[in-house]
């Protein structure tokens, strides 16, 4: 069994419905590298999964570029206390997603938008995620508009996090930034995720 089934055993259903989504449609649309099929789950899905602790119960979340629905989705799956909206301008994009989340009967509780995060200057969540969109000081510009006040952006970031995070000093200012670690014992390396308090 997987590690992340023991973790997420009530999502563990789901969780393959995706891994098959990613794997079949995902690729074949160009949304995942071929390569990358024998690292959906350690990669993709168990990365974005365990980044769950870090969100508050009963949240609303936005996804900024959800793309093929990482971690958006994952997170929709493992944390069904949650109401998700997945911003993704790009058409086949959306679609996808809107597929996905029928297939996977999660419509009552996260949402496909389809359009830029920085045209959606009326909307606003205490929590806002984002995975491999754009370079930090980038992704704030879009995310920081989006988060409530006093809410945070988990911006999911390999070992080019300090380097990102010191490229973004003029727009980080004086928020608290954290860089995280999650997922011990179930991925390897862990997933790094760095916060920013808005």
């Amino acid at each position: 069994m997987k590690p992340i089934f023991e973790a997420y055993p009530e999502a563990a259903e789901n969780l393959n419905r995706f891994a098959v989504w990613l794997a079949g449609a995902g690729v074949e649309r160009g949304f995942l590298g071929p390569r990358e099929v024998d690292r959906i789950w350690d990669r993709h899905i168990a990365n974005c999964a365990v980044v769950e602790e870090f969100i508050p119960e009963n949240s609303k979340v936005f996804d900024i570029g959800s793309g093929a629905g990482l971690p958006g989705v994952v997170l929709a799956i493992v944390r069904p206390d949650i109401q998700i909206g997945l911003i993704e301008p790009l058409m086949r994009r959306s679609q996808f997603l809107e597929e996905v989340i029928t297939d996977l009967g999660i419509t009552d509780r996260v949402k496909v938008i389809r359009a830029r995060a920085e045209e959606l200057k009326e909307l606003s969540a205490p929590v806002v995620t984002a995975r491999a969109v754009a370079p930090l000081g980038k992704l704030l510009t879009w995310a920081l508009p989006l988060t409530s006040k006093g809410g945070q952006i988990l911006a999911m970031k390999g070992s080019s996090a300090a380097t990102e995070i010191a490229d973004a000093a003029d727009v980080l200012k004086s928020r608290k930034v954290e860089i995280l670690q999650c997922g011990r014992g179930l991925v390897d390396p862990q997933t790094t995720v760095v916060r920013i308090t808005a």
